[in-house]
């Protein structure tokens, strides 16, 4: 009843070109393969509480995921580290929905 679609002259070409290379032995480059080391960064998931802090009292509010680039840790990090200080009376929450809060810090 049905059939294998009809590919299009592209696609033709480029299975045909895959099958090529693959008979004679070259290898197909893509980015994927590619490793570029500089342009990665290094992702801690512990919180420097030091840093954090410095970061906190200085800012008018802040966000989960700005308080994760600040200070270089994942955003999970950044998310419990915060919900700690809410409940330690540190931070407050005082906008945003959808697990977007904004915190403010009590001074």
């Amino acid at each position: 009843m049905g059939g294998a679609k009809k590919k299009s002259p592209a696609q033709q070409e480029k299975s045909q070109t895959d099958e090529t290379s693959k008979t004679s032995g070259a290898k197909k480059k893509g980015k994927k393969h590619e490793k570029s080391e500089g342009s990665k960064s290094e992702i801690s998931v512990i919180v420097n509480e030091e840093q954090a802090m410095k970061f906190i009292k200085g800012a008018k509010v802040l966000t989960v995921q700005e308080l994760a680039r600040q200070t270089g840790v994942k955003i999970s990090a950044a998310n419990s580290y915060l919900k700690k200080l809410l409940d330690s009376g540190a931070v407050k929450r005082i906008g945003g929905y959808s697990g977007h809060h904004i915190y403010q810090p009590v001074a």
